[in-house]
C-alpha cells in the first residue's frame, strides 16, 4: 500500500513517465521509510517541555548529601546506628543524644576521639562508624527528614569544633599508606565495596563535615560563621608544612587511575575533592565579588552585567527540526526523487522549526513603536513567509492562535534589544583603522587609534562607537604586565605573588598538573574502574553507555570543579563565567591547565559524549526516592515494585546529568574561545550536527553554550551549511553576545589562516613555560650572588632545617621516593 503522504504517491508522473517506473516505484517508498526511521532515531522525541532548571554551584542540600551514598550502602545506616548505640550506652546512662546538654555532648565526642587511637582496626572502625552516625544526624531519634538534616548540620559543627576533622585526616593518611590493603586488592580478580570499608567511612565523615559547614544560612550564629572561616582556612592553606587537603585527594585520584590502589572509593574521593575546591575557592557569588574588586584595583570600568544572572533571565528556545547538514547529506534520498510535490521540498529544505526567538521579550530595553513604513515592509515579508509555510509544518510546541489562518498576515513581535552588551577588543579597533587607512590614505600608523586625520566622517563615527563599547578584561592587563616583566626585569623589580588559596593550590600541583589533567579529563575511564570497585548499581558514576528504556540509567558524571579546571585553577576560585575565565590568579595559569586538557584529547572526547541522545540522557531516571538519604533512614524500606520505584519522583530531568552536560559545554567553550586551532578541531571532528542535536533540550543555558560553540566555527562550515541553517544563525544572533566588527557568519577573519594554527599553539606554550619558569623556578639565593663550584665545600656546608621539617619529611619520602616504581634493568641499560 502506498504512503498517501509521500511525494508522488498515487501519481503516475512521479518518475517522469506514465508507467509508474516498475521497480523504481517500489524502491522509493522503502528508501523514504528508511530515511525517516534513521531521522527519528537521530532526533528522538521533540516534545520536550521547558526544563525548570536553575544553574548554580550545587544542587539542594538534601540532594548533595544523598549523592554521597550508593544504594548498596543503605544497609550500613543500620550498622552505624548500632555501633553508636552500643558505645553510647556504655558512656551515658538513661539518656539519648538529643537530650544531652552541649557540654555533655562535647565530652562524649572527646571520648569517641580518644577511643579512635587504638591499634585494633576492628575497634577503630566501630568508633568511626559511631562518629559517622552523629554526622548523619542521629536519625534514630528523629521523626522527619527535616529533623535529620537539622541535627546532621548541628552535629557536624560540634564534631569539627572538637577536632574530628584533624583526627580523621590522620586516619586517612594511614589508610592511604596501607600497603597491605593495596597489595591485597591488586591480587583480587574483582573489587567489592567490602575492600574499601574503612576508607568509605572516613571519607563519608569528612564529606559531611565539609558539605554541612560549607552551607551558609542567614540564621547561622556568629560562632558558626567563625567556625566556617576557620575550616575554610584550614583546608586552603598547608598546616605544619603539609600539603593542602585538595592535593591529598588529587594524589588519591592518580593512585586509583594508575592502578596502584584499585580499592579506593573513587566516587567519594571525587565528590569530596569537588566540595573542598568549591569551599576553599568559592562559588559564583564570590567570583563576582572578586571580579568587581580586581577591576577596581586595576582601574578598569565596572562590569556591565553579571553573566550568570543574564543567562538565568533567558527563555529556552524551541528546538530546531531535523535539517540536512553537510555531514548528514548521505542519509537523504537522491534529489531526483524529491521533485514530485512542493511538500517534500518544504520537508527537507525548510523543515526547521522556529527557535522561538521572535517571541522573547527583552528584559533590558523598552520597545519603541515602529513606523508605518517598517510595519508595512515587515507585514509584506511575513505574508510572503506565511504563504510559503503550511500550518501543519509549524512548531507543535507553540500552537497558533485559533483565529490564525494559513494566510494570516498578523505581525510577529520582534525584540527591540539584545540581552548582552556588545564588546570590542583593542585589537578589533586597530584592525578596523588599519583597513580604513589603507583604503583612504594608503598607509597605516601602527597601534595609534587616536589619529583620524584624512579619514572620512563616517569612519570617525565608527571609531567613536567602537571605543564606547571597548572592553578590557583582567586577562588583557595580566598579559601586558607579563610582557613588561619579561622585557624589564631589573627596572620593574620582583613580582609580589599574593598567597591566595588558589595560588597555593596551583603552586602545589604545578609539577604534577599534567598528570592530574590527564586523569581528570573524560579520556581516562574512571567510570569503568569505579564500576568494578563499587558494583553495578544506581548512583555510581559510570561512563556513558546505552541503557534499556525500562531500567535506571547510570550517568557519566564528573563534579563541577573537575569540569572547570581551567577556570577554577587558572582563574581564581570555582569561577565559571565564560566572559572572564582568567579572573584573579592568572591568564597563563588558566592556559596551562587548558592546554594540558587539550593534550589529553578532552575536546574530541566531550564531542563523543554528546554524540548520543542527550534528551534521553538528561531525562533518564537514575534515582529511587524511597532509597535516598535521608528518606531511607526515617521510613521502612517498601517492597521494591515498579510503583514503589517511581513513587515520589516527579522530576522532569536528572539534575546531575543536566548539570554535567552544561559543565561540559562550558568547558568546551573555555578551551576553544579565541583559539583558532582548537576551533578547527571542532570542525574536523564534525561537531556541528552533534551540537545541533543538543538544542532539542529546552534549557536556556545549555542552548546558549551550544550556540556559542556553533558561532565560533560558522565561518569554516561553508556557505551551504549557513544557507540551510538560517534559523540556527538567527538564534545565534539573538542569544549570543556580539562583537561589533566580528564577521562570524562569513570567512573573512584575518586570524583564521590555517597555516598559523600550529604556530599559535607553539607560541602559547612558550609563553606559558616562560611564565612558570619566571614565577616558580626561582633560585633560593639572589640571582647575582656568587656561586660556589667546589664540590667539597658545598657538601661540607651545614644546612639549618626548620623545626617542623620532621613533620613532612617522611610523607615526602613515601610519596616521592618509596611509592615511585623503579625499573632497575632499564636504569642499568642506560648507563
Amino acid at each position: 500500500m502506498e504512503d498517501p503522504a509521500a511525494p508522488g504517491a498515487g501519481s503516475s508522473s512521479a518518475n517522469g513517465n506514465g508507467n509508474g517506473g516498475g521497480k523504481g516505484k517500489q524502491a522509493a517508498p522503502k528508501g523514504r521509510e528508511a530515511f525517516r526511521s534513521q531521522r527519528r532515531e537521530s532526533e528522538g522525541s521533540v516534545d520536550c517541555p521547558t526544563l525548570e532548571f536553575e544553574y548554580g554551584d550545587a544542587d539542594g542540600h538534601a540532594a548533595e548529601l544523598s549523592e554521597l551514598y550508593s544504594y548498596t550502602e543503605n544497609l550500613e545506616f543500620t550498622t552505624n546506628r548500632r555501633c553508636f548505640e552500643e558505645d553510647f550506652k556504655t558512656q551515658v546512662q538513661g539518656k539519648e543524644w538529643l537530650e544531652l546538654e552541649e557540654d555533655a555532648q562535647k565530652a562524649y565526642v572527646m571520648g569517641l576521639l580518644d577511643r579512635l587511637e587504638v591499634v585494633s582496626r576492628e575497634r577503630r572502625l566501630k568508633v568511626a562508624r559511631a562518629v559517622l552516625y552523629l554526622a548523619q544526624g542521629t536519625f534514630g531519634e528523629c521523626d522527619s527528614e527535616v529533623d535529620v538534616l537539622h541535627w546532621s548540620r548541628y552535629n557536624c559543627f560540634l564534631l569539627y569544633q572538637m577536632g574530628t576533622f584533624s583526627t580523621f585526616l590522620e586516619l586517612l593518611h594511614m589508610e592511604i599508606d596501607n600497603s597491605q590493603a593495596c597489595s591485597s586488592a591488586l591480587r583480587k580478580p574483582a573489587i567489592s565495596i567490602a575492600d574499601s570499608t574503612e576508607l568509605r567511612v572516613l571519607l563519608s565523615v569528612m564529606y559531611l563535615l565539609v558539605e554541612n559547614i560549607r552551607l551558609e544560612r542567614e540564621t547561622d550564629s556568629c560562632r558558626w560563621r567563625t567556625v566556617r572561616e576557620t575550616f575554610r582556612t584550614e583546608l586552603s592553606f598547608s598546616v605544619h608544612n603539609e600539603e593542602p587537603f585538595a592535593l591529598l585527594l588529587f594524589s588519591m585520584v592518580t593512585k586509583f587511575c594508575s592502578g596502584l590502589a584499585p580499592h579506593f572509593p573513587i566516587k567519594k574521593v571525587l565528590l569530596l575533592l569537588w566540595k573542598v575546591v568549591m569551599f576553599t575557592l568559592g562559588g559564583f557569588e564570590h567570583l563576582q565579588v572578586l571580579k568587581v574588586q580586581k577591576r577596581a584595583e586595576l582601574g578598569l570600568p565596572p562590569l556591565a552585567e553579571d553573566s550568570i544572572q543574564v543567562v538565568k533571565s533567558m527563555r529556552a528556545a524551541s528546538p530546531p527540526s531535523y535539517t540536512l547538514d553537510l555531514g548528514e547529506s548521505q542519509l537523504a534520498p537522491p534529489p531526483s526523487k524529491l521533485r514530485g510535490r512542493r511538500g517534500s521540498r518544504r520537508q527537507l529544505l525548510t523543515k526547521q522549526d522556529s527557535l522561538d526567538i521572535y517571541n522573547e521579550r527583552d528584559l533590558f530595553k523598552t520597545e519603541e513603536p515602529a513606523t508605518e513604513e517598517e510595519e508595512e515592509s515587515a507585514g509584506d515579508g511575513e505574508r510572503t513567509l506565511d504563504g510559503e509555510l503550511d500550518l501543519l509544518e509549524q512548531d507543535p510546541l507553540v500552537p497558533p492562535p485559533p483565529s490564525q489562518t494559513p494566510l494570516s498576515a498578523e505581525r510577529v513581535a520582534f525584540p527591540k534589544g539584545l540581552p548582552w552588551a556588545p564588546k570590542v577588543r583593542q585589537k578589533d579597533i586597530e584592525h578596523f583603522l588599519e583597513m580604513s587607512r589603507n583604503k583612504f590614505i594608503g598607509f597605516t600608523l601602527g597601534q595609534d587609534t587616536d589619529t583620524l586625520v584624512g579619514l572620512p566622517r563616517p569612519i570617525h563615527e565608527s571609531v567613536k562607537t567602537l571605543k564606547q563599547h571597548k572592553y578590557i578584561s583582567i586577562a588583557d592587563v595580566q598579559i601586558k604586565n607579563e610582557e613588561d616583566l619579561e622585557k624589564c626585569p631589573m627596572s620593574l623589580g620582583e613580582e609580589v605573588v599574593p598567597e591566595t588559596p588558589c595560588e597555593i593550590l596551583y603552586q602545589g600541583m604545578l609539577y604534577s598538573l599534567p598528570q592530574y589533567m590527564h586523569y581528570c579529563s573524560p579520556e581516562h575511564e574512571v567510570g569503568h574502574r569505579c564500576e568494578q570497585a563499587q558494583g553495578d548499581h544506581c548512583k555510581e558514576y559510570l561512563c556513558p553507555s546505552p541503557a534499556p528504556p525500562q531500567t535506571l540509567q547510570t550517568e557519566p558524571y564528573l563534579p563541577a570543579q573537575f569540569l572547570y579546571c581551567p577556570s577554577s585553577l587558572g582563574s581564581r576560585s570555582g569561577g565559571k563565567l565564560s566572559d572572564a575565565p582568567q579572573c584573579i590568579t592568572g591568564k597563563f595559569q588558566f592556559e596551562y591547565v587548558s592546554q594540558h586538557l587539550v593534550f589529553a584529547n578532552c575536546i574530541p572526547l566531550i564531542l563523543k559524549f554528546f554524540n548520543q541522545n542527550i534528551l534521553s540522557y538528561i531525562t533518564a531516571k537514575n534515582s529511587i526516592s524511597v532509597l535516598d538519604y535521608p528518606c531511607c533512614t526515617i521510613q521502612d524500606l517498601p517492597e521494591l515494585t515498579t510503583e514503589s520505584l517511581e513513587a515520589g519522583d516527579n522530576n522532569q530531568f536528572c539534575w546531575r546529568n543536566l548539570f554535567s552536560c552544561i559543565n561540559l559545554l562550558r568547558l568546551l567553550n573555555k578551551l576553544t574561545k579565541w583559539k583558532h586551532s582548537r576551533t578547527m578541531m571542532l570542525v574536523v571532528f564534525k561537531s556541528a550536527p552533534i551540537l545541533k542535536r543538543a538544542l532539542k533540550v529546552k534549557q536556556a543555558m545549555l542552548q546558549l553554550y551550544v550556540l556559542k560553540l556553533l558561532k565560533i566555527q560558522t565561518k569554516y562550515l561553508g556557505r551551504q551549511w549557513r544557507k540551510s541553517n538560517m534559523k540556527t544563525m538567527s538564534a545565534i544572533y539573538q542569544k549570543v553576545r556580539h562583537r561589533m566588527n566580528d564577521d562570524w557568519a562569513y570567512g573573512n577573519d584575518i586570524d583564521a589562516r590555517p597555516w598559523d594554527f600550529q604556530a599559535e599553539e607553539c607560541t602559547l606554550r612558550a609563553n606559558i613555560e616562560a611564565f612558570n619558569s619566571r614565577r616558580y623556578d626561582k633560585p633560593q639565593d639572589s640571582e647575582f650572588s656568587p656561586v660556589d663550584n667546589c664540590l667539597q665545600s658545598v657538601l661540607g656546608q651545614r644546612l639549618d632545617l626548620p623545626e617542623d621539617f620532621h613533620y613532612s619529611y617522611e610523607l615526602w619520602l613515601e610519596r616521592e621516593v618509596f611509592s615511585q616504581p623503579i625499573c632497575w634493568e632499564e636504569l642499568l641499560q642506560n648507563h
